[in-house]
């Protein structure tokens, strides 16, 4: 079973980042974390900043298995991150703090 398989009658439970846009699991995010922006989103164990950061609304689906090769995933500005399945757009807003937090401190440019 691929470690991004979700079982049939799950997808409610599919949650979107609102940086990177990859999709996963509630859960999952609650174990694992963000696997792109876990350094600085603290998703892990975290069910506030779960429901703080990523978003169950969000349309189409992107599969992407090679990253570095792929052109969808450099129109899709996902080239950096690791494989599995995105969001091609993500509804919802970032905490204020988080957003100054990763603007300033980490010099990335946050695209709602």
């Amino acid at each position: 079973m691929s470690e991004n398989f979700v079982a049939p009658g799950q997808q409610r439970y599919l949650r979107a980042c609102m940086v990177c846009s990859i999709v996963m699991t509630s859960a999952r995010f609650r174990e694992e974390g963000c696997p792109n922006c876990e350094e600085f989103l603290h998703l892990q164990g975290s069910s506030d900043q779960i429901e703080s950061c990523t978003s169950q609304v969000f349309e189409g689906l992107i599969s992407l298995a090679s990253p570095t090769r792929s052109w969808v995933a450099k129109w899709q500005r996902l080239d950096g991150y690791v494989k599995g399945i995105y969001a091609i757009k993500v509804s919802g807003q970032l905490p204020d703090d988080v957003r100054t937090t990763i603007e300033e401190e980490y010099r990335i440019q946050y695209i709602p």
